[in-house]
């Protein structure tokens, strides 16, 4: 048997979400090839330095082109070069045509209940193509019952199409990252969260929230770690208005190395979002002992479990409230670090990558 991977989203130099997604994937899926199980990966540029090597039964096979590569020259080629026996596509997208049996991971549907948030190609891209790959597809791959459930209500996809298979999580990534900074962690105690800076992420009831408990608290301040995405302007203005310059810290991006001090000194990491397909930092939190207050939204409480205090994303509060309650309670944080450490062990990369083999492989051979 020949699989074909639709490798590109892999094949960058900054690598996150569906990037990392892509990468586990063929590196799991290399260490795996044999005589029996055989892979293509497909790119539109020689691969990057740090893609699996090639081996006897794994390989990459180049079709370079920029416009229309999906529509027309990936198509066109895997017409002319009749060689796999299916094709995994890992993140949304796939051809418009296919001459073998198409698997398709859906990571989540946030672009169509955030549309101000992408651009406008952008939001055409995700709302067009992932539909065609849906529809197209043998078998869909979700992330989360969540987004299982997005894909059902809005693409009308029968439950027995579609296989949820977890993200994984790699628990030494942070630990081998051995890039050297001058960044210095704040002085004196605070509340982290992590993530894109953008409206989905709520991060102005963070902000409503902590103003509150900093009045009350005042040795305390809000690191706000992560890039600048779409419409973060207003976040910015927001936090002038409410005069919290000086205590609400945005760091822009950081190292891994610099993202792990950050976990393990923080009093407790927040993650207020209205929508996350998986929800990857409350598994980082975790795994460095910092204690979990989660929204109760999308697929927050199926990757947090009972390791996590959940609120209501659109109730500052509720938020306040969880937030003083673990600040006070020391038997409480200890809870939630023993369960967090437990927590983060259901979540491997390997198990990941073995369900989609598994996943894809029944689809080619459903007997």
């Amino acid at each position: 048997m020949i699989i074909g991977v639709d490798g590109n989203e892999a094949n960058v130099i900054e690598k996150v979400g569906v990037s990392v997604y892509t990468l586990e994937m063929l590196a799991y899926f290399q260490r795996h090839s044999s005589q029996d199980i055989q892979f293509i990966v497909y790119l539109r540029d020689k691969p990057t330095a740090d893609l699996p090597h090639e081996t006897p039964f794994y390989t990459y096979e180049i079709v370079r082109g920029t416009h229309l590569w999906r529509d027309i020259l990936f198509p066109f080629h895997l017409f002319r070069n009749p060689k796999i026996d299916i094709l995994f596509c890992p993140a949304h997208y796939s051809p418009r045509f296919c001459p073998v049996p198409m698997i398709v991971t859906i990571h989540d549907t946030s672009y169509l209940y955030f549309k101000d948030e992408f651009l406008k190609r952008d939001l055409y891209k995700l709302t067009s193509w992932s539909e065609k790959a849906i529809k197209n597809a043998a078998k869909v791959i979700t992330v989360s019952e969540s987004t299982k459930k997005d894909v059902i209500k809005n693409y009308h996809v029968p439950s027995s199409k579609i296989k949820v298979i977890h993200n994984g999580f790699n628990t030494d990534k942070i630990a081998k990252d051995n890039t050297t900074s001058t960044y210095s962690l704040p002085k004196g105690p605070y509340l982290l969260y992590v993530g894109t800076i953008q409206p989905r992420k709520n991060i102005k009831t963070l902000i409503t929230a902590f103003k509150s408990f900093h009045k009350k608290n005042p040795e305390y301040k809000l690191i706000l770690v992560g890039k600048m995405g779409w419409l973060f302007g207003s976040i910015f203005e927001y936090v002038l208005k409410e005069k919290l310059e000086d205590v609400v810290i945005f760091t822009g991006y950081v190292s891994n190395s610099q993202l792990a001090a950050l976990y393990k000194k923080a009093a407790c990491f927040v993650f207020p979002s209205l929508y996350e397909g998986f929800g990857i930092p409350i598994l980082e939190a975790m795994n460095y002992k910092c204690p979990v207050i989660s929204s109760n939204a999308s697929s927050l409480p199926e990757v947090g479990g009972d390791a996590a205090l959940y609120f209501d994303p659109k109730d500052p509060i509720d938020l306040e409230k969880k937030i003083e309650l673990v600040i006070s309670d020391a038997a409480l944080r200890k809870s939630l670090e023993a369960k967090g450490l437990k927590r983060v062990e259901l979540f491997s990369w390997d198990k990941s990558a073995q369900l989609t083999l598994d996943t894809i492989i029944a689809a080619f051979d459903p007997e």
